[in-house]
């Protein structure tokens, strides 16, 4: 990957973001909740990437330069910050019940659409055969909700003491 085709993806998610906070309308504190989600999920996806070139699941080309990795680090946390104000919603409205089946979701989901950038950009990810990389994806992505989701929850507090959360109490 181009220092500017990172930009430009960069770019992209970062419009996602924008749009996302512009439609739920989530609190200031929610929207640092879940940048510091990202911050520590960009960390975690970093050093699954590192891990699994080391292990031969997968080979994604890192350039080990500051301004490479810089904006690595940033496209990855502003990737997946839009994801847990989508969690927020979901934890508010379902409960854990609703964390758990999204995560599961994801963790079927992101593997084929790894397969398929990896397919279409190959110098991006080269995926080894076998049902491992699969699994290591899958177990990736359930770490990115988790992490992510449990940082803004330690920030913003609990999906259920927000303002508009419904109360059990009131007749719906």
């Amino acid at each position: 990957m181009t220092t500017r085709q990172l930009i430009v993806v960069i770019c992209a998610y970062l419009i996602e973001l924008v749009a996302i906070v512009y439609f739920m309308r989530p609190t200031s504190r929610r929207v640092v909740g879940a940048l510091a989600g990202g911050a520590a999920v960009g960390c975690f996806g970093i050093g699954a990437i590192v891990l699994g070139n080391a292990i031969g699941l997968w080979r994604v080309p890192i350039f080990w330069t500051a301004k490479f990795l810089t904006l690595f680090y940033l496209g990855f946390a502003i990737s997946v910050s839009p994801i847990y104000l989508v969690t927020w919603r979901l934890a508010r409205r379902f409960g854990w019940r609703g964390l758990a089946m999204f995560t599961c979701i994801v963790a079927v989901i992101g593997p084929p659409r790894d397969y398929l950038i990896a397919a279409t950009f190959p110098k991006w990810m080269i995926f080894a055969p076998g049902i491992a990389p699969v699994l290591a994806d899958a177990a990736t992505y359930v770490g990115i909700v988790v992490i992510g989701h449990a940082v803004m929850r330690l920030i913003a507090g609990p999906s259920h003491e927000d303002g508009l959360a419904r109360r059990s109490w009131i007749a719906a």
